[in-house]
């Protein structure tokens, strides 16, 4: 806890100015850009832009760089993949169960994302498993062993029309 309590205290200290949220909102576009490339886009000297980028990174604004898949191209390969959207609903709903249920589900490389909500379920998790099959011993390994588990309901994808993980950036 002490380090997010210092992460927390870095980040409240930092000042964003106009380049900055060029810089990230850039980042978010093409993270694979070298460094030379991202300050001739944003007319930057290359020691600035890195200084920055990496005064960014410090301070947790930038959580980690990533290469997104292409989960269509992959299924051609690989065989289909399954996307379900999962609600979740716990029968006990006190900080300490919804801890710990967030907890143990965010360790299983199956779930992509895992948000609490509110009015509704508890959670709604993005699962990715390989087959209806895949699907069901998620559901075992996940649910079906939680006592604290009373609903779910799971909505399969049959078609992804967008993904885009930008957070949305003021002043762009």
């Amino acid at each position: 806890m002490e380090f997010l309590a210092n992460r927390k205290t870095k980040m409240e200290e930092i000042n964003l100015d106009a380049i900055d949220i060029r810089l990230l909102a850039q980042l978010q576009t093409d993270a694979s850009l070298s460094n030379q490339a991202l300050a001739e886009r944003l007319h930057l000297s290359p020691p600035t832009c890195l200084r920055r980028v990496k005064r960014l990174h410090e301070a947790g604004l930038i959580e980690r760089q990533v290469a997104l898949l292409s989960p269509d191209r992959l299924a051609a390969l690989q065989g289909h993949g399954l996307t379900a959207l999962v609600e979740v609903s716990l029968d006990r709903q006190d900080t300490g169960s919804l801890e710990a249920f967030e907890a143990r589900i965010v360790l299983d490389d199956a779930v992509q994302q895992c948000y609490r909500v509110s009015p509704g379920p508890d959670f709604m998790l993005v699962v990715a498993v390989a087959d209806m099959p895949g699907y069901l011993a998620l559901s075992q390994r996940l649910f079906s062993s939680d006592a604290n588990v009373r609903n779910t309901k799971a909505f399969f994808s049959v078609k992804r029309a967008k993904f885009a993980p930008k957070v949305l950036l003021a002043g762009i």
